[in-house]
């Protein structure tokens, strides 16, 4: 560590950083890229349903594939044999036989269901079909060879219901989607018995019916203020109510109970700022039995007596975040994640008959020999009197003052930021620079008035709250101003892209990942599946038929001329959500104009860059512009 710093101090890596000795002397070791942002070691472990063997996603000549071990022994093996892009979803069949997983080519999100014999490691592509998006609608330990599946097979827009038998390869649609159901809901039985059907004025409705033979009719309605955070979780067991999040006649999403014949609701739990988050079911009962709500970390409340003492003594082992990821069908065996602010992420076994716990492993080992930074809640007021709410992490061993500062702006935009261990937040803190991340309104998880508060606000008062914060980060003497970037991926890219282009003066330079340039062409080029979701997302965005002007001021693209900041923009090829060209209009642009620009495409990336060397390569080119332009420190 001694010669790296001689060498960085050499090259100019730390001017700008060190104010003395001591200081120095209390600044960590660099993480290199490859530990923060390479395959984990080990990660998603997931028990059979008998409970007697565990998967979990580890590696295979640095592509990640799924594993397993017997419960007791130590003979884990692969079982699968991606040799490209690695796995990422999976998940045990009901049989204990079979590890069923999806994948995409080159990041495309057309996902594909295999399935590997965990004996034979003989693999089969169940859903061999091209331009088709798979999705895992139901599995259940009553029918073990059942898979139910949606897919747009006929009609590109919307997806059929098919059921898929493991052990005859038989495949039937069981449910036609006439053109306006976004989503299937079955029953105990595994009965499409519900759906979730999209209205013209962006809102939904629920639809159930009596018999797969019936006819759907409407039992709940949300207006499209209410969709972000409102929608169906599933029936009781008896099939007379429904479990839903609910925005209506309420600020923030409730988790309540839908009697289907008399309409009654029952509210099961509720917080009046924050919305519901992750609901426990039982598995046999489907009684709930917690629900949590995510403040400035995330909080279970625990409503069955049953399992309190489990909770109690689980909550003891770690001061991260937990839950539980994985239950044997006995329910006796739980698999339970902890996740912290300046830790990788643990798993822990736990059982429920001996209230016994056996530590299982950190997903990132090498990150054990580094010190993190904390990752520190923040609130301020914006402009116009909302209480905005973030996070902070600041460089481990340095004064917090004057420091140079990238803004990091999550995607979506409707979802947030949370608290616990974000590899970028890591790694903008330990080359020097803090890290800011912001819940500008629009994000959910603060109940509806905060969430609609975006509603066609891009580049306007979502803007204006990354702005502010910007603000409370200088007045408060911790970020130079002189020395700020903003950075982001899908609308945090836009936010980038804006940032460069409606207030360049605020802003030293911009990192742009998969960001839309222009929100006519992102609207009108959005994947078929998404015409359910249209009508919502002009709804809360704009209307390129009716609103063309208002999204023309709101789109980076028309205001190149503004731009004094160099920008890194980066794009993968088969991106199906914001395509190819709204990274190349805007380079265009700004090449004609003899703007400062870098730009990266990969050719076999979507939405986000997924194959590790993809990641480090422009995790690399990253680092090494926001050296050059803000001066924090460059890893060779």
């Amino acid at each position: 560590m001694k010669q790296i710093l001689v060498a960085l101090l050499l090259t100019g890596g730390l001017l700008g950083l060190m104010t003395d000795s001591t200081e120095a002397a209390k600044v960590p070791s660099l993480i290199p890229r490859e530990v923060l942002f390479g395959n984990p070691q080990k990660a998603q472990p997931r028990l059979s349903p008998n409970g007697q063997k565990m998967a979990y996603l580890a590696p295979v000549n640095n592509v990640l594939n799924v594993w397993v071990r017997t419960i007791g022994k130590q003979d884990d093996t692969p079982i699968t044999s991606d040799t490209v892009r690695g796995i990422r979803q999976y998940f045990w069949a009901q049989d204990n036989e079979h590890i069923l997983y999806m994948q995409d080519a080159g990041g495309n999100e057309n996902w594909r269901l295999y399935g590997v014999d965990i004996n034979t490691k003989e693999t089969k592509d169940w859903t061999p079909f091209e331009n088709v998006q798979v999705r895992i609608a139901d599995h259940d330990k009553r029918f073990p060879d059942i898979v139910l599946l949606e897919m747009n097979k006929e009609n590109p827009q919307v997806h059929d219901m098919y059921r898929l038998n493991l052990k005859t390869g038989e495949m039937v649609m069981i449910a036609k989607n006439p053109g306006s159901y976004d989503g299937w809901i079955t029953d105990v039985n595994q009965k499409v018995l519900g759906a979730s059907q999209a209205r013209p004025d962006g809102g939904f409705d629920l639809l159930v019916r009596d018999s797969t033979e019936g006819e759907f009719r409407v039992a709940y309605q949300w207006d499209y203020e209410d969709s972000a955070g409102s929608g169906p979780m599933g029936f009781t067991l008896d099939g007379k109510s429904m479990y839903m999040k609910d925005m209506k006649d309420a600020n923030a999403s409730r988790l309540v109970k839908l009697d289907l014949a008399t309409g009654g609701l029952e509210v099961i739990a509720e917080d009046k700022i924050y919305d519901c988050g992750g609901v426990m079911f039982h598995p046999d009962s489907w009684e709930v039995q917690a629900v949590s709500f995510e403040r400035a970390r995330n909080e279970w409340k625990v409503l069955d007596p049953a399992i309190a003492k489990d909770f109690e003594i689980l909550q003891k082992l770690n001061s991260g975040e937990m839950s539980i990821v994985s239950r044997d069908n006995a329910d006796r065996i739980w698999l339970v994640a902890f996740i912290q602010d300046d830790q990788p992420v643990c798993w822990y076994v736990y059982d429920r008959k001996t209230r016994k716990t056996e530590f299982l492993f950190n997903n990132r080992d090498d990150l054990k020999k580094y010190k993190l930074a904390s990752m520190e809640p923040i609130s301020f007021t914006s402009r116009d009197g909302l209480t905005i709410h973030g996070y902070i992490t600041f460089p481990v061993g340095r004064t917090r003052k004057n420091l140079p500062m990238v803004v990091n702006v999550h995607g979506g935009p409707w979802v947030r930021d949370s608290w616990g261990y974000d590899p970028e937040a890591q790694w903008l803190a330990n080359r020097g620079y803090i890290c800011l991340q912001v819940n500008y309104r629009g994000s959910t998880g603060y109940g509806k008035a905060f969430l609609n508060a975006g509603n066609k606000e891009w580049a306007g008062k979502m803007h204006n709250d990354i702005i502010d914060a910007v603000n409370w980060a200088v007045n408060n003497k911790y970020a130079d101003p002189h020395r700020v970037a903003i950075y982001g991926g899908s609308y945090g890219g836009y936010a980038a892209l804006v940032g460069a282009t409606f207030t360049p003066d605020t802003f030293k330079a911009a990192v742009d990942i998969v960001g839309p340039s222009n929100l006519i062409t992102l609207i009108k080029s959005v994947p078929p599946y998404w015409s359910t979701f249209l009508a919502n997302m002009k709804r809360r965005v704009g209307d390129p038929d009716t609103e063309e002007d208002f999204l023309k001021s709101r789109s980076p693209l028309y205001k190149v001329d503004n731009i004094k900041i160099p920008i890194l923009i980066g794009q993968g090829a088969n991106d199906p959500r914001v395509k190819q060209a709204e990274s190349e209009q805007i380079v265009e642009a700004m090449k004609r104009k003899g703007l400062d620009y870098e730009y990266v495409l990969f050719p076999d990336e979507g939405h986000g860059f997924a194959r590790p060397e993809n990641r480090l390569k422009f995790y690399g080119i990253a680092e090494k512009f926001l050296h050059k332009h803000l001066n924090g420190i460059y890893m060779e």
